[in-house]
Order: C-alpha cells, then sequence, then structure tokens
C-alpha cells in the first residue's frame, strides 16, 4: 500500500510505499516520525476471517497519520488536471462557437466528455481521510469503503477551522 500525507510538523508531501508493514512513517524533510497504530491495518482472508500479514486483502481500519476512522474512496487522479482538460474543452469550444463553427464546437465537448469518461474507468480508486486528507493506493485498498460523505467532509472542515480560530487567538507566549 502507497500513503501520500502531509506530514504534521512541517507540511512537506511524504510518499510511502509498503505503509502496511512500517511501525512509524517518518518525514525525509525535517525526520519527524508518526507511530502506525497497531490496530490500522488488518488482513482479511477471502471468507471474511481476519488473516495474516499477506493472507487475503489488505482492509484499513484507520488513517496511519491521524486518530480519524472516517475514510472514503476516490478515484486517484489528480482533481486540478480533471478540472483544467474540462476548462480548456469548454475555452476551445468557445472559440469555435465565437467562428460560428458547429460541427467542432461539438466535437471538441463531445470529446472533452469522452476522454473524462476513458479516465474515470481507467483511474484505480484510493481511499482518502477526511481529517488530514491522506491518500492510501493500492490494489483493493478501497474496495469496502463508501464513497464521499459532504457532512463528514463538513464536520471535519469545522473542526480544523475552530482548532485555526483557537490557536491564532492564543496569545503567544502561552503553552497550549
Amino acid at each position: 500500500m502507497r500513503i501520500t500525507y502531509a506530514c504534521p510538523a512541517c507540511d512537506a508531501t511524504v510518499m510511502h510505499d509498503g505503509a502496511e508493514a512500517a511501525r512509524t512513517l517518518e518525514c525525509p524533510q525535517c525526520k519527524a516520525a508518526v507511530e502506525v497504530p497497531a490496530d490500522a491495518v488488518a488482513w482479511v482472508a477471502a471468507d471474511g476471517s481476519r488473516g495474516g500479514p499477506g493472507e487475503g486483502r489488505l482492509r484499513l481500519r484507520r488513517c496511519l497519520v491521524c486518530p480519524s476512522t472516517e475514510l472514503f474512496a476516490r478515484k486517484d487522479f489528480p482533481q486540478r488536471l480533471g478540472v483544467g482538460i474540462v476548462v480548456a474543452g469548454f475555452a476551445a469550444s468557445c472559440v469555435t462557437w465565437a467562428w460560428r463553427l458547429l460541427v467542432p464546437t461539438f466535437a471538441i465537448l463531445f470529446a472533452t466528455a469522452l476522454l473524462d469518461v476513458i479516465l474515470y474507468l481507467l483511474m484505480p480508486e484510493c481511499l482518502t481521510c477526511y481529517r488530514c486528507a491522506a491518500r492510501y493506493g493500492g490494489d483493493g485498498v478501497a474496495d469496502d469503503v463508501g464513497g464521499f460523505d459532504l457532512e463528514t467532509h463538513e464536520k471535519h472542515r469545522q473542526q480544523r477551522a475552530r482548532s485555526r480560530e483557537l490557536a491564532s487567538a492564543r496569545p503567544a507566549g502561552r503553552p497550549q
């Protein structure tokens, strides 16, 4: 399993392969280590019973970086690239529409939609933590996990906002 996360200490993007076997995740930038909880990863046999390491499928029970148990499945594809493809297709179709070229306009729009569908079908799924946005990739990691839930996302977004607000309201010399 591959994990990509922002280091809690220095906010650098960290990537680790084989995270299911690691006891700690170390940031290459600041050397900060994150302890991996012992109960975070489980192996599930084909019959649904608990298996040993390497037996059956890997099941992530909670985030390895933060204490959250709330994860969701999504496509392992950069959202900005997807939005960029759609915006480029829209812009190109606007130009052809302004030149009153009806067939090329719709050809560009349909080609953009077709490219989007093909990318959606080809991209594997990954798990993402609502709280810290750590992403977990690998074969079958996201099989038993549901999709995005706006209510859960909003709960964690508001918790982050309150934490930042409290941190900025604290006097500079006072400990937490």
